[in-house]
Protein backbone atom coordinates (compact mmCIF):
# COMPACT_ATOMS: atom_id res chain seq x y z
CA UNK A 1 0.00 0.00 0.00
CA UNK A 2 1.35 2.94 -0.83
CA UNK A 3 1.44 6.30 1.56
CA UNK A 4 2.33 9.81 2.16
CA UNK A 5 5.63 11.14 3.49
CA UNK A 6 5.62 13.70 5.51
CA UNK A 7 8.62 15.58 6.18
CA UNK A 8 9.71 17.66 8.79
CA UNK A 9 11.89 18.09 12.04
CA UNK A 10 10.03 15.97 14.55
CA UNK A 11 11.94 17.99 17.92
CA UNK A 12 10.12 21.17 16.93
CA UNK A 13 7.32 21.05 14.87
CA UNK A 14 6.04 17.54 15.95
CA UNK A 15 2.47 19.28 16.96
CA UNK A 16 2.19 20.70 13.42
CA UNK A 17 3.22 17.22 11.73
CA UNK A 18 0.75 15.20 14.20
CA UNK A 19 -2.31 17.54 12.85
CA UNK A 20 -1.36 17.30 9.63
CA UNK A 21 -1.02 13.02 9.80
CA UNK A 22 -4.51 13.29 11.81
CA UNK A 23 -6.04 15.20 8.66
CA UNK A 24 -4.78 12.53 6.27
CA UNK A 25 -5.78 9.33 8.26
CA UNK A 26 -9.35 10.64 8.01
CA UNK A 27 -9.47 10.67 4.66
CA UNK A 28 -7.95 7.37 4.35
CA UNK A 29 -4.33 8.14 3.42
CA UNK A 30 -1.93 6.05 4.82
CA UNK A 31 1.06 8.66 6.39
CA UNK A 32 4.81 7.98 6.73
CA UNK A 33 6.44 10.51 9.16
CA UNK A 34 9.95 11.41 8.37
CA UNK A 35 12.24 13.29 10.82
CA UNK A 36 14.94 15.91 9.58
CA UNK A 37 15.72 16.71 12.62
CA UNK A 38 19.61 18.04 13.07
CA UNK A 39 20.06 18.16 16.80
CA UNK A 40 20.60 15.86 19.22
CA UNK A 41 17.48 15.92 21.12
CA UNK A 42 14.91 13.26 21.96
CA UNK A 43 11.85 12.86 20.05
CA UNK A 44 8.40 13.77 21.79
CA UNK A 45 6.99 10.65 23.60
CA UNK A 46 3.87 11.32 21.00
CA UNK A 47 5.72 11.97 17.93
CA UNK A 48 3.88 8.92 16.64
CA UNK A 49 5.51 6.60 13.77
CA UNK A 50 8.90 7.81 12.74
CA UNK A 51 11.51 7.35 10.31
CA UNK A 52 14.27 9.35 12.11
CA UNK A 53 16.61 10.02 9.63
CA UNK A 54 19.58 11.06 11.95
CA UNK A 55 19.98 7.80 12.92
CA UNK A 56 21.83 7.17 9.37
CA UNK A 57 24.64 9.17 10.34
CA UNK A 58 25.87 9.83 13.81
CA UNK A 59 27.89 12.81 12.50
CA UNK A 60 24.78 14.72 11.42
CA UNK A 61 24.06 15.86 14.94
CA UNK A 62 24.82 19.67 14.61
CA UNK A 63 24.90 23.08 16.94
CA UNK A 64 23.99 26.27 15.83
CA UNK A 65 27.79 26.83 14.44
CA UNK A 66 27.43 23.94 12.11
CA UNK A 67 24.07 23.52 11.52
CA UNK A 68 24.86 24.51 7.95
CA UNK A 69 26.95 20.97 7.20
CA UNK A 70 24.56 19.22 9.18
CA UNK A 71 21.41 20.40 6.95
CA UNK A 72 23.64 19.57 3.85
CA UNK A 73 24.48 16.22 4.53
CA UNK A 74 20.54 15.39 5.68
CA UNK A 75 19.46 17.00 2.30
CA UNK A 76 21.66 13.95 1.28
CA UNK A 77 20.26 11.29 3.65
CA UNK A 78 17.20 12.74 3.13
CA UNK A 79 17.66 12.33 -1.10
CA UNK A 80 18.74 8.45 -0.40
CA UNK A 81 16.03 7.62 1.15
CA UNK A 82 13.34 8.87 -0.87
CA UNK A 83 15.30 7.01 -3.77
CA UNK A 84 14.54 3.86 -1.98
CA UNK A 85 11.04 4.25 -1.15
CA UNK A 86 10.18 6.03 -4.09
CA UNK A 87 7.90 2.99 -5.62
CA UNK A 88 5.67 3.26 -2.27
CA UNK A 89 5.11 6.79 -2.34
CA UNK A 90 1.86 8.57 -3.37
CA UNK A 91 2.86 11.68 -2.28
CA UNK A 92 4.96 14.18 -0.40
CA UNK A 93 4.26 17.02 2.28
CA UNK A 94 7.00 19.33 4.05
CA UNK A 95 6.54 21.84 6.31
CA UNK A 96 8.89 24.20 7.94
CA UNK A 97 11.30 27.09 7.36
CA UNK A 98 13.92 27.86 5.43
CA UNK A 99 16.21 25.14 6.59
CA UNK A 100 13.81 23.00 6.14
CA UNK A 101 12.84 23.75 2.93
CA UNK A 102 16.09 23.50 1.34
CA UNK A 103 16.21 20.21 2.88
CA UNK A 104 12.97 18.67 1.85
CA UNK A 105 12.81 20.30 -1.59
CA UNK A 106 16.17 18.93 -2.42
CA UNK A 107 14.78 15.61 -1.68
CA UNK A 108 11.50 16.24 -3.81
CA UNK A 109 13.53 17.41 -7.00
CA UNK A 110 15.02 13.73 -7.32
CA UNK A 111 11.17 13.08 -7.73
CA UNK A 112 9.89 12.04 -10.75
CA UNK A 113 7.18 14.90 -12.30
CA UNK A 114 3.65 14.49 -11.75
CA UNK A 115 4.19 12.95 -8.36
CA UNK A 116 2.22 15.10 -5.89
CA UNK A 117 4.83 17.18 -4.05
CA UNK A 118 3.47 19.98 -1.51
CA UNK A 119 6.02 22.21 0.79
CA UNK A 120 4.45 24.55 3.32
CA UNK A 121 7.22 27.02 3.97
CA UNK A 122 7.77 30.42 5.49
CA UNK A 123 9.66 31.55 2.22
CA UNK A 124 7.28 30.48 0.01
CA UNK A 125 6.21 34.15 -0.82
CA UNK A 126 9.67 34.93 -2.24
CA UNK A 127 11.74 33.63 -5.06
CA UNK A 128 11.43 29.94 -4.91
CA UNK A 129 13.51 28.73 -7.50
CA UNK A 130 16.21 27.59 -5.81
CA UNK A 131 14.07 25.26 -4.10
CA UNK A 132 11.91 23.91 -7.08
CA UNK A 133 14.67 23.95 -9.91
CA UNK A 134 13.60 21.90 -12.55
CA UNK A 135 11.03 20.44 -10.67
CA UNK A 136 6.82 20.28 -10.32
CA UNK A 137 7.10 21.02 -6.34
CA UNK A 138 4.06 23.46 -5.23
CA UNK A 139 5.26 25.91 -2.96
CA UNK A 140 2.29 27.37 0.02
CA UNK A 141 3.50 30.16 1.95
CA UNK A 142 2.66 29.64 5.54
CA UNK A 143 1.91 32.95 6.11
CA UNK A 144 2.45 32.82 10.00
CA UNK A 145 5.80 30.55 11.22
CA UNK A 146 5.16 27.21 11.46
CA UNK A 147 5.15 27.02 15.25
CA UNK A 148 2.31 25.67 17.18
CA UNK A 149 -1.35 25.33 15.89
CA UNK A 150 -3.67 28.49 16.39
CA UNK A 151 -6.38 30.15 14.01
CA UNK A 152 -3.71 30.45 11.49
CA UNK A 153 -2.00 27.73 11.34
CA UNK A 154 -4.72 25.34 11.41
CA UNK A 155 -6.23 26.61 8.00
CA UNK A 156 -2.80 26.77 6.15
CA UNK A 157 -1.96 23.19 7.47
CA UNK A 158 -5.28 21.94 7.13
CA UNK A 159 -6.02 23.32 3.43
CA UNK A 160 -1.86 21.73 2.47
CA UNK A 161 -3.27 18.61 3.72
CA UNK A 162 -6.56 18.56 1.48
CA UNK A 163 -5.14 19.48 -1.04
CA UNK A 164 -2.26 17.23 -1.05
CA UNK A 165 -5.03 14.32 -0.38
CA UNK A 166 -7.00 15.64 -3.11
CA UNK A 167 -4.11 15.46 -5.55
CA UNK A 168 -3.18 11.58 -4.25
CA UNK A 169 -7.02 10.56 -4.63
CA UNK A 170 -7.95 11.95 -7.68
CA UNK A 171 -4.73 11.39 -9.87
CA UNK A 172 -4.83 12.57 -13.65
CA UNK A 173 -5.40 9.91 -15.89
CA UNK A 174 -2.74 8.48 -18.24
CA UNK A 175 -3.31 8.70 -21.65
CA UNK A 176 -1.86 5.53 -23.64
CA UNK A 177 -2.43 7.23 -27.20
CA UNK A 178 0.78 5.82 -28.25
CA UNK A 179 2.10 9.27 -29.27
CA UNK A 180 5.74 9.92 -28.78
CA UNK A 181 6.85 12.95 -26.83
CA UNK A 182 9.02 15.75 -28.29
CA UNK A 183 10.69 17.86 -26.38
CA UNK A 184 10.57 21.42 -27.20
CA UNK A 185 12.11 24.69 -26.61
CA UNK A 186 10.24 27.86 -27.29
CA UNK A 187 10.71 31.87 -26.35
CA UNK A 188 8.57 34.89 -27.32
CA UNK A 189 10.50 35.76 -29.83
CA UNK A 190 10.70 32.48 -31.83
CA UNK A 191 6.92 31.42 -30.81
CA UNK A 192 5.80 31.61 -34.80
CA UNK A 193 8.47 29.13 -35.58
CA UNK A 194 7.57 26.45 -32.82
CA UNK A 195 4.25 26.89 -33.30
CA UNK A 196 4.95 26.24 -37.15
CA UNK A 197 7.06 23.31 -36.49
CA UNK A 198 4.41 21.61 -33.94
CA UNK A 199 1.38 21.97 -36.63
CA UNK A 200 3.73 20.25 -39.36
CA UNK A 201 4.67 17.14 -37.29
CA UNK A 202 2.63 13.75 -37.42
CA UNK A 203 -0.23 13.04 -35.39
CA UNK A 204 2.12 10.35 -33.51
CA UNK A 205 4.03 12.89 -32.12
CA UNK A 206 3.13 14.88 -29.18
CA UNK A 207 5.05 18.34 -28.73
CA UNK A 208 5.60 19.34 -24.74
CA UNK A 209 7.65 23.03 -25.09
CA UNK A 210 9.60 24.45 -22.44
CA UNK A 211 9.96 28.44 -22.14
CA UNK A 212 13.66 29.48 -22.66
CA UNK A 213 13.70 31.02 -19.17
CA UNK A 214 16.18 29.01 -17.03
CA UNK A 215 13.80 26.76 -15.67
CA UNK A 216 12.24 26.13 -18.96
CA UNK A 217 15.64 24.72 -20.12
CA UNK A 218 16.51 22.34 -16.98
CA UNK A 219 13.38 21.18 -17.35
CA UNK A 220 13.73 20.23 -20.42
CA UNK A 221 16.67 18.43 -19.73
CA UNK A 222 14.99 16.78 -16.79
CA UNK A 223 12.55 15.22 -19.57
CA UNK A 224 15.16 13.52 -21.47
CA UNK A 225 16.99 12.64 -18.65
CA UNK A 226 13.74 10.80 -17.30
CA UNK A 227 13.70 9.11 -20.73
CA UNK A 228 10.25 10.49 -20.76
CA UNK A 229 11.16 12.44 -24.08
CA UNK A 230 13.03 10.26 -26.71
CA UNK A 231 12.84 12.84 -29.34
CA UNK A 232 13.91 16.46 -28.98
CA UNK A 233 13.55 19.81 -31.37
CA UNK A 234 15.54 22.11 -29.65
CA UNK A 235 15.22 25.62 -31.59
CA UNK A 236 15.89 28.39 -28.65
CA UNK A 237 19.07 28.44 -27.11
CA UNK A 238 18.93 31.61 -25.81
CA UNK A 239 19.76 30.64 -21.96
CA UNK A 240 23.21 30.00 -23.06
CA UNK A 241 23.72 33.70 -23.72
CA UNK A 242 22.82 34.49 -20.26
CA UNK A 243 25.20 31.74 -18.98
CA UNK A 244 28.07 33.39 -20.91
CA UNK A 245 26.99 37.39 -19.79
CA UNK A 246 25.62 36.80 -16.51
CA UNK A 247 21.92 37.30 -17.68
CA UNK A 248 18.99 35.93 -15.45
CA UNK A 249 17.72 33.23 -17.20
CA UNK A 250 20.72 30.72 -17.24
CA UNK A 251 19.93 27.23 -17.30
CA UNK A 252 23.58 26.68 -16.15
CA UNK A 253 26.41 24.81 -17.79
CA UNK A 254 24.65 21.44 -18.19
CA UNK A 255 22.33 22.54 -21.29
CA UNK A 256 22.95 20.10 -23.84
CA UNK A 257 23.79 17.40 -21.30
CA UNK A 258 20.96 15.34 -21.57
CA UNK A 259 21.13 14.88 -24.57
CA UNK A 260 25.09 14.14 -24.50
CA UNK A 261 24.16 11.16 -21.64
CA UNK A 262 20.98 10.14 -23.47
CA UNK A 263 21.99 10.09 -27.07
CA UNK A 264 18.55 10.58 -28.54
CA UNK A 265 17.87 11.99 -31.97
CA UNK A 266 18.54 15.77 -32.02
CA UNK A 267 17.09 18.49 -33.70
CA UNK A 268 18.64 21.89 -32.73
CA UNK A 269 19.06 25.18 -33.73
CA UNK A 270 20.14 28.75 -32.11
CA UNK A 271 16.93 30.95 -31.34
CA UNK A 272 17.34 33.64 -29.59
CA UNK A 273 21.21 33.50 -29.74
CA UNK A 274 21.00 37.48 -30.11
CA UNK A 275 19.75 38.77 -26.86
CA UNK A 276 20.98 38.10 -22.98
CA UNK A 277 18.20 38.92 -20.59
CA UNK A 278 18.46 41.12 -17.93
CA UNK A 279 15.32 42.01 -15.33
CA UNK A 280 14.18 46.06 -15.68
CA UNK A 281 16.68 48.83 -17.03
CA UNK A 282 18.13 49.52 -13.61
CA UNK A 283 19.18 46.35 -13.34
CA UNK A 284 21.01 46.22 -15.63
CA UNK A 285 25.25 45.76 -15.43
CA UNK A 286 27.24 48.86 -15.73
CA UNK A 287 29.63 47.45 -17.78
CA UNK A 288 26.81 46.75 -20.44
CA UNK A 289 24.94 50.09 -20.55
CA UNK A 290 26.45 51.19 -23.50
CA UNK A 291 25.70 48.53 -25.53
CA UNK A 292 22.21 47.73 -27.39
CA UNK A 293 19.26 47.48 -25.13
CA UNK A 294 15.41 46.56 -25.82
CA UNK A 295 13.25 47.08 -23.23
CA UNK A 296 10.98 43.94 -24.00
CA UNK A 297 8.56 44.73 -20.97
CA UNK A 298 8.81 46.96 -17.70
CA UNK A 299 10.74 43.75 -16.15
CA UNK A 300 12.47 42.27 -18.66
CA UNK A 301 15.56 44.25 -20.46
CA UNK A 302 17.16 42.25 -23.88
CA UNK A 303 20.41 43.06 -24.73
CA UNK A 304 22.50 42.06 -28.07
CA UNK A 305 25.35 39.51 -28.30
CA UNK A 306 28.35 41.27 -30.27
CA UNK A 307 30.27 39.15 -32.60
CA UNK A 308 33.30 38.17 -30.07
CA UNK A 309 30.29 36.84 -27.74
CA UNK A 310 28.61 34.77 -30.28
CA UNK A 311 31.99 33.18 -31.76
CA UNK A 312 32.30 31.80 -28.18
CA UNK A 313 28.86 30.62 -27.36
CA UNK A 314 29.17 29.22 -31.46
CA UNK A 315 32.22 27.49 -30.12
CA UNK A 316 30.98 25.95 -26.99
CA UNK A 317 28.13 24.92 -28.73
CA UNK A 318 30.08 23.36 -31.34
CA UNK A 319 31.84 21.09 -28.50
CA UNK A 320 28.70 20.46 -26.89
CA UNK A 321 27.57 18.66 -30.38
CA UNK A 322 30.67 16.49 -30.84
CA UNK A 323 29.86 14.53 -27.60
CA UNK A 324 26.48 13.82 -28.70
CA UNK A 325 26.13 10.06 -29.87
CA UNK A 326 23.09 10.08 -31.52
CA UNK A 327 21.79 11.63 -34.80
CA UNK A 328 22.26 15.60 -34.57
CA UNK A 329 21.03 18.27 -37.33
CA UNK A 330 21.90 21.41 -36.13
CA UNK A 331 20.12 24.07 -38.44
CA UNK A 332 21.17 27.84 -38.85
CA UNK A 333 19.09 30.47 -39.86
CA UNK A 334 20.84 32.35 -42.32
CA UNK A 335 17.89 35.22 -42.41
CA UNK A 336 17.99 35.58 -38.21
CA UNK A 337 17.30 34.13 -34.97
CA UNK A 338 14.60 35.80 -33.62
CA UNK A 339 11.77 38.36 -33.77
CA UNK A 340 13.49 41.11 -33.61
CA UNK A 341 16.74 40.01 -35.75
CA UNK A 342 15.68 40.89 -39.03
CA UNK A 343 16.06 43.74 -41.68
CA UNK A 344 14.53 46.79 -40.05
CA UNK A 345 14.08 45.48 -36.26
CA UNK A 346 16.67 46.78 -32.99
CA UNK A 347 18.61 43.21 -33.24
CA UNK A 348 19.42 43.17 -37.09
CA UNK A 349 23.24 42.33 -36.93
CA UNK A 350 24.19 40.14 -39.94
CA UNK A 351 27.94 40.32 -38.97
CA UNK A 352 27.61 38.99 -35.49
CA UNK A 353 24.83 35.91 -36.99
CA UNK A 354 27.82 35.26 -39.18
CA UNK A 355 30.81 34.99 -36.38
CA UNK A 356 27.60 32.49 -34.77
CA UNK A 357 26.97 30.38 -37.88
CA UNK A 358 31.20 30.37 -38.84
CA UNK A 359 32.38 29.33 -35.17
CA UNK A 360 29.40 26.65 -35.10
CA UNK A 361 30.61 25.24 -38.46
CA UNK A 362 34.11 25.40 -37.51
CA UNK A 363 33.72 23.46 -34.01
CA UNK A 364 31.71 20.88 -34.83
CA UNK A 365 32.98 17.31 -36.24
CA UNK A 366 31.11 16.25 -39.59
CA UNK A 367 29.64 12.48 -39.48
CA UNK A 368 27.23 10.99 -41.56
CA UNK A 369 25.41 11.19 -37.79
CA UNK A 370 26.14 14.84 -37.01
CA UNK A 371 25.49 17.43 -39.52
CA UNK A 372 25.45 20.97 -39.50
CA UNK A 373 23.18 22.78 -42.24
CA UNK A 374 22.77 26.41 -43.39
CA UNK A 375 18.94 27.38 -43.80
CA UNK A 376 18.69 30.57 -46.53
CA UNK A 377 15.98 31.78 -44.04
CA UNK A 378 14.19 33.37 -40.80
CA UNK A 379 13.84 31.34 -38.16
CA UNK A 380 10.29 31.84 -38.01
CA UNK A 381 9.92 31.65 -41.84
CA UNK A 382 7.53 28.82 -42.55
CA UNK A 383 10.45 27.45 -45.03
CA UNK A 384 12.42 26.73 -42.01
CA UNK A 385 9.91 25.22 -39.82
CA UNK A 386 9.43 22.80 -43.01
CA UNK A 387 13.14 22.69 -43.20
CA UNK A 388 12.74 21.34 -38.97
CA UNK A 389 10.11 19.13 -39.49
CA UNK A 390 11.79 16.77 -42.41
CA UNK A 391 15.02 16.43 -40.61
CA UNK A 392 13.67 15.37 -37.67
CA UNK A 393 11.39 13.02 -39.49
CA UNK A 394 14.72 11.89 -41.92
CA UNK A 395 16.94 11.12 -38.12
CA UNK A 396 13.87 8.84 -36.84
CA UNK A 397 14.39 6.11 -39.61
Amino acid sequence: MKHVCIIGTCDTKHTEILYVRNLLHRLGISTCIVDVGVFEQALPPDAGQVVPLRERRPDVFSSIADRGRALALMGTLLEDFLAEQQNTISGVMGLGGSGNTAVVTRGMRLLPIGLPKLMVSTVASGDVAPYVGASDICMMPSVADVQGLNVMTRKILGNAAHALAGMVQHPCPDEKDGRTLVGMSMFGVTTPCVQQVCALLPDNYEPLVFHATGTGGRSLEKLVDSGMARLVIDLTLTEICDLFMGGVMSAGDDRLGAIIRTGIPYVGSVGALDMVNFAAMPTVPEKYRERTLFVHNENVTLMRTTAEENAAMGKWIGERLNRCSGKVRFLLPEGGVSAIDAPGMPFHDPQADAALFDAIEASVIRTGDRQVIRVPHHINAPAFAETVRDHFLAIQG
